[in-house]
């Protein structure tokens, strides 16, 4: 069993195609393009940290995805099917306390975690002090082993 890091699918939403400038031709090309490369990573048995931003009102795509999920609540997930009620956690990876949020702003002391994990901003930046970015947008929309993504924070701090 592994655990993956993502989050912005926006699966469903038509218009995050042009707001978050997606290479894709149309919804049904972005949903089955993320659906795709998710399933060609993550087994059944894997888990997800899912950080916000599912899907898009009135649709659930939870059933054509591989995983058991971990949902932390999104801007954008008050109207989908997720429902999510966690705001936010906390874990321990090496001995680094990371945090894993949607929205950066809304961390009150960035200096009481070695590593902040945060999507939302889409393709502003994949890694800014001790935040990582792992909205889909900066990680070939797929998800990533935690791993992948330390080391590009490593890789940034050099």
């Amino acid at each position: 069993m592994k655990y993956y890091f993502t989050s912005d699918f926006h699966l469903g939403h038509s218009r995050i195609i042009k707001y978050a400038d997606r290479p894709f031709d149309n919804v049904e090309e972005m949903n089955q393009t993320i659906i795709n490369n998710h399933n060609n990573i993550v087994s059944p048995e894997d888990t997800v940290f899912f950080l916000g931003d599912f899907c898009f009102s009135g649709y659930d795509y939870e059933d054509k995805l591989n995983g058991k999920f971990i949902f932390i609540k999104g801007n954008h997930d008050h109207g989908s099917s997720k429902k999510a009620i966690i705001d936010r956690v906390v874990i321990d990876h090496g001995g680094k306390k990371i945090l894993l949020i949607h929205d950066y702003n809304k961390v009150e002391n960035k200096d009481n975690y070695d590593i902040i994990l945060c999507g939302h901003i889409h393709a502003k930046w994949k890694v800014k002090d001790n935040f990582i970015n792992v909205g889909v947008d900066v990680w070939d929309f797929k998800p990533h082993t935690i791993n992948t993504i330390l080391g590009a924070w490593y890789r940034g701090q050099n």
